[in-house]
């Protein structure tokens, strides 16, 4: 394992246009559906040499929800799950940051969503660094981390016939985030 590269030392922040914070969910116990965050800010500090003193912040407008289905929009933003008017952030605040391997960090830190906080480890893998077009100096993440909508009181849900039911508890949270450094 080396230290954190030189380059990714310093402030980042999100690329809203190229980072992608998404969700999926079983529908009916046979499907998948998908969704994304329009609108999600975040930054990143990287402190060279110690990662442990690094730090990720993620705001997410809860009303920015988009599963391509504008009625299932409208029920996300209702108080059955998101309650928009109440509870407009859902925020994730990291507490630590550990290096694990080369280009992969354990995330672990506070995800709020409906005012309820838990504690969450997210595993980050570092896709790459480059310079793009306009000189800038970028840096790509990836991460996907399961849980439990439930803990966060989105409680909502549909008894199938079957047995079954409508929505997950289990959701699977997906980020690919690309952030531009704060050039001094």
């Amino acid at each position: 394992m080396t230290d954190l590269d030189s380059s990714l030392s310093g402030e980042w922040v999100f690329d809203p246009a190229h980072t992608r914070v998404g969700f999926s969910a079983r529908h009916a116990m046979v499907t998948k559906v998908r969704g994304a965050f329009n609108d999600v800010e975040g930054h990143i500090h990287v402190e060279e040499g110690d990662p442990s003193k690094s730090s990720v912040v993620v705001t997410i407008r809860a009303a920015s929800v988009d599963t391509r289905n504008a009625q299932r929009d409208e029920h996300l933003r209702s108080a059955d799950f998101f309650d928009v008017e109440r509870f407009p952030e859902i925020v994730f605040r990291s507490t630590t940051v550990d290096e694990v391997e080369d280009n992969a960090y354990m995330v672990v830190g506070d995800l709020t969503i409906r005012d309820v906080t838990k504690q969450v480890a997210i595993p980050l893998e570092s896709t790459g660094i480059h310079r793009d077009a306009e000189g800038r100096l970028r840096a790509g993440f990836e991460a996907t981390r399961r849980v439990n909508r439930r803990d966060w009181g989105l409680e909502w849900q549909v008894a199938l016939d079957t047995g079954g039911v409508l929505v997950s508890e289990k959701i699977n949270l997906e980020f690919e985030i690309s952030a531009v450094k704060v050039e001094d």
